[in-house]
């Protein structure tokens, strides 16, 4: 009972509609897609609840009788997208090979949906019913790894961050016109110029800034990486994940 009395109040633990008033017109869910297509569309800012009743043809009074807060609403609109990871496949029998899996799913999440970053910068966001299931089923991938709890737990929010890291990378090249973010622009190329996005650039100038013998650290650790890490974002993030993830939890890297 104790437990009752302290959980905090959250947009879940309440009815999805008060009792009084007319015949419910609408539902949450319909709410929340409404809402994820004005963020998808506009941006997180544009989401208010003046905004969302204009949009669904109502008011925002009525709006109030779902949802409590403009809160409960940005909850519920994270909670959505967390239900688009697919949690159905069954386990490969490889932990590493399976939270990486799952690691592209939310990556890929947080690019078809950019204001999601923003929305993880929030204090005190609520986990929702989706965000539980993968926060459960993260931890089942990893029963078999080693690593005490703590580190599990560390390491999946370890998997969020380069999510979240990587998707807004991708917003950042696509909003420069450079969705592939290796090649040069014809301005660029006119000018003498390579463009920022090219990776070969940005080594070539380490390289070239290192060589000149004022950072023997990093000339050391150039010397020492060899080969640039590839260029493909897909594949620098599982890069990552497969050194950093087994690390993490006291394990050398596969």
């Amino acid at each position: 009972m104790a437990d009752r009395e302290t959980r905090p109040t959250t947009v879940w633990s309440r009815p999805e509609r008060g009792a009084r008033g007319p015949a419910p017109e609408r539902s949450r869910t319909q709410i929340t897609a409404a809402a994820l297509a004005l963020a998808d569309a506009e941006g997180l800012a544009a989401v208010s609840m003046r905004a969302l009743a204009q949009r669904l043809g109502t008011g925002p009074a009525s709006l109030y009788r779902y949802v409590g807060s403009r809160d409960e609403l940005l909850d519920l609109m994270a909670d959505a997208v967390a239900a688009e990871v697919d949690l159905s496949g069954p386990a490969g029998g490889d932990w590493l090979d399976d939270l990486v899996g799952l690691a592209l799913q939310s990556r890929d999440a947080h690019v078809r949906h950019p204001w999601l970053a923003d929305m993880n910068d929030r204090r005190g966001e609520v986990l929702g019913p989706h965000a539980v299931d993968y926060l459960d089923h993260a931890l089942g991938i990893l029963a078999p790894a080693p690593g005490t709890a703590g580190q599990k737990l560390e390491a999946i929010g370890l998997l969020g961050g380069l999510a979240v890291l990587f998707a807004r990378r991708e917003a950042a090249a696509t909003s420069t016109g450079d969705p592939a973010a290796d090649d040069l622009s014809p301005g660029d190329l006119s000018a003498g110029h390579p463009s920022p996005g090219d990776p070969a650039a940005r080594a070539a100038h380490l390289a070239a800034v290192a060589a000149e013998g004022r950072h023997p650290h990093l000339l050391a650790a150039l010397t020492a990486a060899g080969a640039p890490p590839p260029a493909d974002r897909d594949a620098l993030f599982v890069t990552l994940l497969r050194r950093l993830l087994p690390a993490m939890l006291g394990q050398g890297e596969p």
